[in-house]
């Protein structure tokens, strides 16, 4: 068998099913209540009655991004969310139409991007913010970089974290897959993470939490995120529509 077959065997999507709890970043720390406005929490209605979480991020007034994996039948926004126990004043959102790429390969996680169409308009406040997406790719990868969301701490933990927990990752040179960035250490996102948004230091998104794997050879993890600048034209058609 050869590596390849071997890091295909080994990636694990980054979603949390049938949990009626809410995990958080291993290694991170709560984030200040509301600083990040633009997260969502996505929860999706699978067959059987069974429930997938993930994160995601508001684009617009209409549309929010997140991972093609995280596909379900029907799905619910909740934002301006930080405890995801508490109510209060947060707005939940049903889906008009969902767009995983049309390229997405669910067997290696790639192309795994897919926006979601709201029913209703977000109605902005302190609370919910949309976020910019990083439109340049070069050869040159960003410097400090941020990940959050709701994923669990834990890998003996199968619950979500109630709080919005956040961590910063160090982007690597090499990266296996294509049109993605990567980090690694045994830090990161984890089960329930998919979908976030990989924040950037000029404030933008620039990549969506996919999917990590185990290297053959022993060590730390490493983590993919979709490299949205290299969507840009698929995500503006989109919209447009």
């Amino acid at each position: 068998m050869n590596i390849q077959c071997k890091l295909v065997m080994l990636i694990l999507a980054l979603t949390l099913d049938d949990q009626v709890h809410t995990g958080e970043i291993i290694g991170g720390h709560e984030a200040v209540a509301h600083s990040r406005p633009y997260m969502v929490l996505l929860e999706g209605e699978m067959p059987r009655g069974k429930t997938k979480h993930c994160g995601g991020f508001l684009l617009n007034e209409d549309f929010v991004m997140t991972a093609a994996h995280c596909q379900a039948k029907s799905y619910n926004v909740s934002l301006g969310v930080h405890n995801a126990q508490k109510n209060d004043g947060r707005q939940n959102i049903s889906v008009e139409q969902a767009f995983p790429h049309e390229d997405y390969d669910a067997a290696e996680y790639k192309n795994d991007i897919m926006l979601l169409k709201l029913h209703s308009k977000a109605k902005f406040s302190k609370n919910v913010e949309s976020i910019a997406l990083a439109d340049q790719s070069g050869d040159s990868l960003p410097q400090s970089c941020i990940v959050s969301g709701w994923g669990r701490t834990e890998n003996s933990n199968k619950y979500m974290s109630p709080k919005l927990m956040e961590i910063n990752v160090k982007l690597i040179e090499t990266c296996v897959k294509e049109k993605s960035y990567c980090s690694q250490g045994h830090n990161g996102p984890d089960v329930g993470d998919s979908g976030g948004p990989l924040v950037c230091e000029d404030g933008k998104a620039y990549g969506v939490v996919s999917s990590a794997f185990s290297p053959p050879e022993g060590g730390p993890k490493v983590y993919h995120y979709v490299k949205i600048p290299d969507y840009r034209s698929w995500i503006d058609t989109i919209m447009k529509k």
